[in-house]
């Protein structure tokens, strides 16, 4: 069974860049947290067709946010 789950971030400083993310379940809550990283991975180096990288880059990743809470 899924618990709606609801990510709240600030990626910067800017409180502009506040925003939020809705999902089904918690694990379709982590899948977007790491789509928003492949997504800045793909931004930064758009020639590489295999996106590989460890869970301490996605843990670096969150860290560099200003703000990032879950509600289940």
């Amino acid at each position: 069974a899924g618990r709606h789950t609801i990510i709240l971030m600030q990626p910067s400083q800017n409180r502009a860049t506040r925003t939020f993310m809705d999902f089904d379940s918690v694990n379709h809550a982590l899948d977007g947290i790491c789509g928003l990283y492949e997504r800045k991975i793909r931004n930064i180096n758009p020639m590489i067709g295999n996106l590989t990288y460890d869970i301490s880059d996605l843990y670096n990743f969150i860290d560099g946010m200003t703000d990032i809470s879950a509600l289940v």
